[in-house]
């Protein structure tokens, strides 16, 4: 047998003299701040709260403007690039047209058997084409993936 089980056992008891009495009076906690110095803070910090937003509300329009005048700037750019893809691309579809229907009798490219499909009021007027007519002769995926980006953008 080991020694724990061969020795006395002991009861837990009370401390000699007792527990100290329980403590049920209220504890007034020490204050750090007063009220004048929580409202005196408060409203340093909303005053300086509101003179960098003001600093910064400044900033972000003057970005804005520079911006707006970058956009309106390089605008005419954009369209005339634009534009001339446009005219490319029709160049291409009309060479195309060409090349297709080069063994078709009576065939003249831009015409339905010599019958014009555009009735326009001038000779050089230019009618801009419909987005389908833009991809006549391009890949059916790239036609779909186009047609997609230009719907939902």
């Amino acid at each position: 047998m080991d020694a724990a089980a061969t020795s006395k056992r002991m009861q837990d008891l009370p401390p000699k003299g007792g527990y100290g009495p329980i403590q049920t009076e209220r504890i007034k906690l020490r204050s750090i701040l007063n009220a004048k110095s929580t409202w005196a803070i408060f409203f340093a910090t909303q005053v300086v709260g509101f003179y960098a937003y003001y600093l910064n509300l400044k900033l972000v329009r003057r970005n804005q403007i520079e911006m707006r005048s970058a956009r309106l700037a390089i605008w005419p750019a954009l369209i005339a690039e634009r534009d001339r893809a446009v005219l490319r691309q029709m160049r291409r579809n009309r060479d195309e047209e060409a090349e297709l229907m080069k063994n078709v009798e009576r065939w003249e490219v831009g015409t339905y058997y010599g019958e014009p499909i555009y009735f326009l009021d001038e000779e050089n007027q230019f009618r801009e084409p419909l987005f389908i007519e833009h991809f006549a002769h391009s890949d059916p995926s790239d036609y779909s993936t186009r047609s997609w980006r230009h719907l939902f953008t």
